[in-house]
This record gives structure tokens, sequence and C-alpha cells, in this order.
């Protein structure tokens, strides 16, 4: 996002206080135009998009020490993709091509039939109805907020879900610990996602 950011509006290091953990892309960069002096219907905001993906896709192919797929997230869902009283979405706030980007370089995306993404709402916290209807949309069940569980990794996620009457179980993989991730009122936290057939459990127990 700095990359791209600075090969439009030459500010480098753009992104450098503004908060991101939980966000949407969208809200991300409204505040960095926000820091920066950039005008919300600069014509060039409409670029980064398309300039930000670019980057992304040279960057997923450079190594890192951080790169791979957190534990236990596959064998997850493979076993929550086997069942057939859950329906698996995705709601994030990435732009839907950068999600997309991510999770095929890491053969995740396979196992989302659809999902809501930071194009379409800027406020987190939107996306769920969003993703709930979009889940009709595609065929899916036509469920309450309380028969979902939203699983993520920081603060915003629990909130986003709490927002709509959402369950949600929260993982200390993201940067937020244990401590943190229930303070902000997760029904269930766990430091990672290894120990496939608890998370089951907390799944249906939420």
């Amino acid at each position: 996002m700095a990359r791209a950011f600075e090969d439009i509006f030459s500010v480098p290091n753009a992104f450098q206080h503004i908060p991101m953990p939980g966000r949407t892309d969208s809200w991300i960069l409204s505040d960095a135009a926000a820091a920066h002096g950039v005008a919300s219907a600069a014509a060039d905001l409409a670029r980064f998009r398309e300039v930000y993906l670019a980057h992304l896709r040279n960057e997923l192919e450079r190594p890192g020490p951080r790169k791979g797929v957190m534990p236990g997230v596959r064998p997850l869902l493979d076993a929550l993709a086997g069942r057939g009283d859950v329906y698996l979405a995705l709601l994030t706030g990435n732009y839907e091509d950068a999600a997309r980007a991510k999770l095929e370089y890491f053969d995740l995306w396979r196992y989302f039939r659809c999902g809501a993404f930071g194009d379409a709402a800027p406020d987190r916290n939107g996306l769920l109805p969003k993703a709930m209807a979009i889940v009709r949309a595609c065929g899916g069940p036509e469920a309450s907020p309380s028969e979902v569980t939203v699983i993520g990794d920081t603060p915003l996620d629990v909130e986003c879900a709490a927002t709509s009457g959402a369950r949600s179980i929260a993982v200390a993989t993201g940067g937020y610990d244990t401590d943190t991730l229930r303070a902000a009122g997760a029904d269930v936290v766990f430091e990672d996602l290894s120990d496939t057939a608890e998370v089951l459990s907390a799944i249906h127990r939420t």
C-alpha cells in the first residue's frame, strides 16, 4: 500500500501512523489521504487499488519470515468444508481483488463460496449484514445473526460481530494477545487454531 501511495502521490511511508489491523482497505486509504492532504474526490485515488494490487502480486512472490498459513487454518477449513451444517463465507476488510490474490496464493480462496469485502462497506461494522445478504444470494441459508460465528484476530472483528448480534471467536495470531481479545468481548479466544476439535466445539457452543 505504501509503494502504491508513493507511486501516485510521491509521499513515502504514507501509512506509517495509520492503524491497519481489522480495518477496511478503503478506510485505511481514506485516513492516509486525509493525513497527507489528498482530497477525497481526487481522481488519482481511483487508481490506488489497481496500483496497490500490482505491488501486492509482486510482493506475494517474495520470501518473507512471516509469510505462511497460520497454525490450524487449513485443517479447520477442511473440516468445516465437509460439514452440511456449516456455510463458509469470507468477511474481510480487504479489497476483493486483494483478498483473492492473497488467498489464492496460499490455496485458501477455494474454501469460500462468497463473501463481503472492504469495497462494499468502508465501515467494517457494515460488512456482516452485507455478507449475510450475499450468502443468501449465493443460495446459502437464511440465517439470523445469532446463528453466525465470526472468526477473526482483532478487536474490530469482535466488534463487527457484536454490532450485528453475531458470535465471535478471536484468535491471537494477528498482533493482539488473548487478554486484549477477551477484553474486547470475544465469546471464545484461542492462542491459535491448531486444535481443530476444540475450535469446532467452540463454533457450535458460542
